[in-house]
């Protein structure tokens, strides 16, 4: 096979940018990185460095733990989707998920669930003015969100095990004890009773959600929303009306995805 040849600097750069994904490169080979041997290596500021890895955090590539040492992120480790119908999902589900955020005047969210990640795909915000921000194109764990865990709760107990008790699921950071995976158990079977999830600051302090598996074409789920609000309106969120609401959207949503065909096992869109 011959040698491809090494990539040139392209003539314009973008410093923000080029920055950005040498911060990339450095969590990918290094695992691990602080503030001040981010901005060494890279010739900027510390506080440069700083806002930079924040966007990446907020974005889901790099996450911080607790002596302030950012890590890799699930962004960097999730697959692509590989899917051919997402664009078609968006098309059809946007519409949708906007009439329901003006009606209930909350943050809705479209994801997907790739492995025991989800990735989201769009974003309505509220127009409230406390409000949940942007989500698109983050990546978080699909047990902790809750339209990852609607998506999971449709899930045969071989798919469960693989993600949560393999090998690979302890390689991923996913691995649960017995006790956890029980529990988890427990907790998937109330949201197939009751036909939606629910996340209680488990991804973001101050912020709950209520998420719903969409049904594709062939009534498997090929996707998931969310409603996310601020903690302090989410009781009002859990109200009979507001999910009988999100329940209308479901269905709406899935009677359009069966009228064109798309399904997750679809080569094509039809």
């Amino acid at each position: 096979m011959q040698n491809q040849p090494l990539a040139r600097p392209p003539q314009y750069t973008i410093e923000s940018v080029d920055s950005a994904l040498h911060l990339l490169q450095l969590l990918r080979d290094h695992g691990s990185v602080r503030v001040k041997d981010a901005a060494k290596q890279l010739g900027v500021a510390p506080s440069t460095t700083h806002r930079l890895l924040a966007m990446l955090v907020y974005r889901g590539f790099a996450i911080q733990d607790e002596s302030r040492v950012y890590l890799p992120g699930p962004g960097l480790g999730v697959m692509p989707i590989r899917a051919s119908w997402t664009r078609a999902l968006l098309d059809i589900a946007h519409p949708h998920l906007e009439v329901l955020s003006h009606s209930i005047t909350e943050t809705v969210n479209l994801m997907v669930r790739v492995g025991a990640a989800v990735r989201f795909l769009s974003t309505v915000q509220s127009e409230n003015e406390e409000r949940v921000s942007d989500r698109q194109g983050q990546v978080l764990s699909a047990r902790r969100a809750s339209g990852g865990k609607a998506l999971l709760a449709t899930v045969d107990e071989r798919v469960l095990e693989r993600l949560y008790r393999s090998a690979g699921s302890e390689l991923s950071g996913e691995r649960m004890t017995d006790a956890e995976f029980h529990a988890f158990q427990r907790e998937l079977d109330t949201i197939r009773r009751q036909g939606f999830a629910i996340n209680r600051q488990q991804t973001e302090r101050g912020v709950c959600a209520i998420g719903f598996a969409i049904p594709g074409a062939d009534d498997r789920p090929i996707a998931a929303f969310s409603i996310a609000t601020p903690v302090s309106r989410f009781e009002r969120v859990l109200s009979r009306d507001t999910v009988a609401a999100a329940l209308q959207t479901r269905d709406a949503i899935h009677a359009e995805l069966v009228e064109h065909g798309i399904r997750v096992s679809s080569g094509r869109v039809a």
